[in-house]
């Protein structure tokens, strides 16, 4: 039997959202209505992309046959105070110690298993604070993640600038990084959208307004079509669905590559299952009990927290299928 590889993360990790989020300084207060009260706000200074400082990189691919990676971090912040009292709901990249959470607490663990034979790149960004995704308003979370999701835009179109763009592309994230990469798909042209191997949504939604706004989102329907979107979440029960993350109108099972209810077996011992109705991954056999529930919000009967970890050797081998996919019909 395969021993399953679990993170465990470092005593001050908390499991939550986005699986890699810390304790900081506080959080903010909430009203009665469960929008953070209005406090005197800090704007941390943007990230300067051409700065190596504000990226995680990593080049394995020593005989050019691999792809670039494009991707971005979850959420790693709580609500947090400067010196004159200040509030804070985004992340510092100017922060030295903001920045090691991003990278020691899941960059370079991403990095481990998605880098080998390609190219990996992964900006720091302002990434807005797990408090916003609390509220469960989709609204006040889409005010939230304005400044978050240009920086995102602003760190890729640096990383297509100064790119091979005759590569096959990769765009990943997990959890708020997820949101990033639907976002990004939003965003790039046909030209780049033509670039692109796959797109992997980890433990986030793709909705059907997200489809019908972008023609560059397309589902994958199998393990080797190219220029498509993965998108799973993972639950015990879909009575544990939790909406404002996971209520996807796509789904994809990254062990079988089936997008039906056939079930896959990982590890030896965990059965994972599509449920078509819910578009959701229902895992039996695994408890994920080193993810800790977080302020009853996440990891309470869903399984966020362990979406880029518990599948990681079947999205390991998935680039490299894409990958040399997309160079077969590109070259």
């Amino acid at each position: 039997m395969k021993k399953i590889k679990l993170w465990i993360f470092s005593t001050m990790l908390i499991a939550s959202l986005c699986g890699c989020m810390v304790f900081t300084s506080t959080s903010c207060t909430v009203d009665n209505n469960n929008t953070p009260a209005a406090e005197a706000e800090y704007i941390p200074k943007p990230p300067d992309y051409n700065d190596a400082t504000m990226w995680v990189t990593a080049n394995n691919d020593t005989n050019g046959t691999g792809a670039d990676i494009f991707y971005v971090v979850s959420t790693c912040e709580e609500d947090w105070h400067t010196e004159d009292g200040r509030i804070c709901h985004y992340a510092d990249v100017w922060n030295p110690l903001h920045r090691e959470h991003m990278a020691t607490l899941e960059l370079n663990k991403i990095a481990a298993y998605m880098s080998p034979g390609n190219s990996f790149f992964a900006p720091f960004y302002r990434h807005t604070t797990i408090e916003a995704w609390m509220t469960k308003d989709e609204d006040f979370l889409s005010h939230r993640l304005r400044l978050a999701m240009n920086d995102v835009c602003n760190a890729f179109d640096h990383f297509q600038a100064h790119r091979d763009t005759h590569r096959p592309l990769i765009i990943a994230g997990f959890s708020q990084g997820g949101r990033a990469v639907v976002e990004l798909l939003k965003h790039i042209d046909d030209e780049t959208y033509n670039q692109l191997a796959a797109a992997y949504v980890m433990g986030y939604k793709v909705t059907n307004a997200d489809l019908e706004q972008c023609r560059h989102i397309r589902p994958a329907e199998g393990e080797t079509d190219t220029g498509v979107t993965i998108c799973y979440n993972t639950v015990k029960d879909v009575k544990y669905i939790q909406p404002i993350i996971a209520s996807s109108d796509i789904c994809i099972n990254p062990v079988n590559w089936h997008t039906d209810a056939t079930p896959a077996t990982l590890h030896d011992t965990i059965t994972v299952t599509v449920s078509p109705e819910c578009h959701v991954l229902v895992v039996s056999g695994y408890s994920g009990s080193e993810y800790a529930p977080y302020r009853d919000f996440i990891n309470v009967g869903d399984i966020h927290s362990c979406e880029p970890w518990l599948y990681s050797e079947c999205l390991a081998n998935n680039i490299k299928v894409r990958t040399q996919e997309w160079r077969k019909k590109n070259h």
